[in-house]
């Protein structure tokens, strides 16, 4: 039989990494949306998604395996002294046969799985890539002084040239305009880059082993890590917004929306 589509010419399997143990919100993966653990609900988001032929938790805590299992999902259990979830996935890609490992936040129950399939695309679609990530539009100025809120920017062939906590504003955006600084203007200007990556198996492996660059321990964020080696990182917008959950108002946020979106289709 002759297969067609993305699934069966480039296998991409989702891993979604899970730690129990979350400072702000203990027990995050867990705790429930609509009936359903949040991470459930994260699993499902990425098994939707057209391009994920297989979709892993990697989790330090065997409560989260049987929740994840009980809804059908597969889990393993990793090392509990991971320093990133990117370590974490790397320990579950070494025993993977696949071409491409999606890291899928643990944290994003509301993802919408077509950005999950732009960022696999990107990189099946560039061979000049050996990792894929996602970028929403800032359209409140507070966020762009914000360091919770990384920002990205990227050249006009959509590769990643700066990941940063400061406000840095987008290269092809400065080209075309004013510098006033109405939120419109500055909403334009300044991208959120959102924690989802693909990567190729063989260079997530390596990545894991290289140390740390300046750049990263000065900004705390991984992906400087590669971008200082010079490694192409292909860059797509994202479908839709995304919420992370770290507080307990995100927590709130996501599952009035979920109500709300159950009370329109009921």
């Amino acid at each position: 039989m002759t297969h067609t589509g993305s699934k069966s010419q480039t296998k991409s399997v989702a891993v979604i990494p899970a730690r129990y143990s979350a400072t702000r919100l203990p027990g995050k993966p867990l705790l429930e949306i609509a009936g359903k653990p949040l991470i459930v609900w994260v699993a499902e988001r990425a098994r939707a998604a057209s391009t994920i032929s297989r979709t892993i938790v990697a989790t330090d805590d065997p409560r989260i395996v049987d929740a994840v299992n009980a809804a059908g999902f597969d889990a393993v259990i990793t090392r509990a002294d991971h320093a990133t979830g990117t370590d974490r996935i790397a320990e579950v890609a070494h025993n993977l046969r696949a071409d491409i490992i999606v890291n899928v936040q643990g944290d994003e129950p509301l993802i919408n799985p077509e950005t999950i399939d732009r960022a696999v695309n990107a990189l099946i679609g560039d061979p000049d890539s050996q990792m894929s990530t996602t970028w929403e539009a800032i359209t409140e100025d507070t966020d762009a002084a914000n360091p919770s809120v990384v920002k990205i920017t990227f050249d006009e062939n959509g590769y990643a040239t700066n990941f940063s906590r400061n406000p840095i504003s987008n290269q092809t955006d400065e080209k075309s305009g004013s510098t006033e600084s109405s939120p419109e203007k500055s909403g334009r200007n300044f991208k959120k880059h959102t924690g989802l990556y693909a990567y190729r198996r063989d260079f997530l492996l390596a990545f894991a082993r290289w140390p740390q660059s300046e750049n990263e321990r000065k900004e705390s964020l991984e992906q400087l890590r590669a971008l200082d080696r010079g490694v192409k990182i292909k860059v797509v917008e994202a479908a839709s917004p995304s919420i992370g959950v770290d507080t307990l108002e995100d927590l709130e946020k996501v599952r009035a929306m979920v109500e709300r979106k159950k009370n329109v289709t009921a």
